[in-house]
Parts: structure tokens; C-alpha cells; sequence
């Protein structure tokens, strides 16, 4: 972890965006008065075609699972009891 302050993140805004892309720290904390306000960290985003599926296999279903749907939509609507 390192801090830094203001006028630091603005000067070297560029240095410390580097530092996190080649992971020479994980986070940063930007400090006004020596209080921490801010964290900047790198966005790890998970690409969509990586979650589509993800729970596949990972639960079985028993019986008939869509048997009782039309009873549940007619709840729902508030279709006939």
C-alpha cells in the first residue's frame, strides 16, 4: 500500500496509474492532510462470455421442474384460485 497526497496524485498521475498496471502495488491511497480519501485501484473486469454458464453443472434439478408453471403464472395474474 502506498499513500500519497493531492498534489502528489496530480503531478504524477501517470507514474502512480503505472505502478498499478505492473502491479508494483495494489492499491494506492490518496491522502488530503495526511487523511485518507480516496483508493484508487485497477478495474478487473470479468468479460461477459467468461459468467454465461459459470453455474453449469454445478446443481441438478430433480423431477419435473416446470410442472407446476401454469398453476404460478394463474397465482401471480390473479387468475383463478
Amino acid at each position: 500500500m502506498m499513500q500519497v497526497n493531492v498534489l502528489e496524485a496530480k503531478t504524477d498521475l501517470s507514474k502512480l496509474i503505472r505502478m498499478l498496471e505492473t502491479k508494483k502495488e495494489d492499491y494506492i491511497t490518496v491522502a488530503r492532510n495526511g487523511k485518507p480519501i480516496i483508493m484508487m485501484t485497477l478495474i478487473n473486469e470479468t468479460p461477459v462470455s467468461n459468467r454465461i454458464g459459470i453455474a453449469k453443472g454445478k446443481f441438478t434439478l430433480h423431477g419435473d421442474f416446470d410442472a407446476d408453471n401454469d398453476a404460478i403464472a394463474d397465482l401471480l395474474s390473479g387468475g383463478a384460485l
